[in-house]
């Protein structure tokens, strides 16, 4: 059975144009949704994938419709495949797994897409390691807090106990003793 998915992000865009060229297609059902590609849960589209049989093909007007990254593509086609169903795409003719040059073209971008992930995966960890050899650590800076500046002249002033400290500035003691080893770091 031919299936269609169409979405559009708001409830101000039409389906119009996507249900018209999966129509064409000769689709005989068409689960439609107005929803972000960005988000994983997309109802209508969780609807698709839990109804298919083997044998079905999901045709959808183009890609972007449904996903909007690599990754999440991968695992829906993933999902798709485990049915014993097929994808196809209108506007990318190269993405049609109902045919041997489809299925290839499919896992060709595939190995791409993951060997680009390990790439990037790869690029950080050894940026990641060379700023550590200089001393560089990554993380966002810390903010400058007033209180802990007041918290730290209390506390070395010894004039104060510790819960009066924390009691005047509003930091708990954990957080100030934070406070006082990093400093202690920094000095040594």
């Amino acid at each position: 059975m031919l299936l269609g998915y169409a979405r559009v992000s708001t409830g101000e865009q039409l389906l119009d144009r996507q249900i018209d060229a999966l129509e064409l297609a000769g689709v005989e059902k068409i689960y439609h949704e107005k929803v972000t590609g960005a988000k994983v849960d997309r109802p209508k589209l969780n609807e698709l994938l839990n109804h298919l049989r083997s044998g079905d093909v999901i045709v959808v007007s183009d890609l972007t419709r449904l996903s909007r990254s690599t990754k999440d593509l991968f695992s829906i086609v993933d999902r798709i495949q485990l049915a014993g169903a097929d994808i196809k795409s209108l506007k990318e003719s190269w993405i049609d797994t109902t045919t041997p040059q489809g299925k290839l073209l499919f896992t060709i971008f595939a190995g791409i897409s993951q060997f680009e992930r390990d790439l990037i995966s790869q690029r950080t960890r050894e940026g990641i390691a060379a700023a550590a050899s200089r001393g560089r650590h990554g993380g966002r800076p810390s903010k400058r807090n007033p209180k802990a500046d007041t918290a730290l002249k209390m506390y070395d002033s010894q004039e104060y106990t510790i819960p009066e400290i924390c009691s005047a500035t509003g930091l708990s003691k954990s957080t100030l003793y934070r406070y006082v080893a990093s400093r202690n770091q920094l000095r040594d």
